[in-house]
């Protein structure tokens, strides 16, 4: 997978995880690349990485629910690497598990906040430079979860599913403009977020069938490995799916097959969120 030194990419959540593999690999195909997180040392330290590697990196620290916080973050990405041509919203949270009587109405919030309002925030900085150029790329991580109700799971769940709404939304309105908004599923990896899942006594009291249905994954080797994730957002963010704008699209789908249907997936409303009566 190649892009080019004059493509910048701007990753959320890019500390740790996920976020930091997929900034590692843009770097390593050549992107220019920028990272946010709210942990200075863990950007820090996947910036020394790309460095390392030969790559060319920016830590920029900002809470990606903190409106004026994203406003200035963009600024300073344009300002520094030059306009941002592929935004990737990769920071999450799955944290807030329990009933509906029982979770904490805050941290409950706090976590659609954050798979949320922020990819929206992020979306909205970006959009006004992409459309003035007439073209760019948006790629919303997103999940299984937001295709299903799972009990104790509901705030990750509902978050999700607007993001998926979101990202249908956000490519309707973009489309004339030559932008290309897709949400991906990467699939359920080892990071520390599954990490607190599978391990944490909090998540073994509130939600025992997620933390039960997590080891049992893992122990099977269920798991998705973190580089196949990665390949698969690295495909979409060099625009081998820009045909299919608007999709849910998995780890696990054959994207070239995906982009000969796209047409009929299109006309057919296919990979996106709706109703089966």
């Amino acid at each position: 997978m190649t892009m080019n030194s004059s493509q910048i990419v701007l990753i959320t959540g890019g500390g740790r995880g996920l976020g930091r593999a997929i900034a590692l690999a843009a770097a390593q195909a050549g992107a220019q690349v920028a990272v946010t997180a709210r942990s200075v040392s863990e950007l820090t330290e996947t910036v020394e990485l790309i460095q390392q590697a030969g790559g060319r990196a920016l830590a920029l620290p900002a809470d990606v629910t903190d409106h004026h916080a994203v406003v200035k973050l963009v600024a300073a990405a344009e300002s520094q690497l030059g306009p941002i041509d592929v935004l990737i919203n990769g920071a999450g949270s799955f944290r807030a598990l329990g009933n509906a009587a029982q979770v904490d109405p805050a941290e409950w919030w706090r976590e659609v906040e954050i798979n949320l309002r922020g990819p929206f925030l992020c979306a909205h900085a970006v959009l006004p430079g992409m459309m003035a150029r007439r073209s760019g790329r948006i790629i919303n991580i997103a999940s299984a979860a937001g295709l299903q109700a799972i009990e104790t799971v509901s705030a990750y769940g509902v978050s999700k599913a607007a993001l998926i709404r979101l990202t249908e939304a956000l490519a309707a309105e973009t489309g004339p403009y030559g932008i290309a908004v897709l949400a991906v599923n990467p699939g359920t990896i080892r990071t520390s977020m599954s990490d607190y899942v599978l391990t944490a006594p909090q998540v073994r009291e509130r939600a025992p069938m997620v933390q039960q249905w997590f080891q049992q994954l893992f122990q099977e080797g269920g798991d998705t490995p973190i580089e196949q994730a990665v390949a698969f957002v690295l495909a979409v963010a060099s625009g081998q799916a820009d045909a299919l704008s608007g999709c849910y699209l998995s780890v696990d789908d054959d994207l070239e097959a995906l982009v000969a249907q796209a047409e009929a997936i299109r006309s057919e409303a296919r990979l996106r969120l709706r109703l089966r009566a």
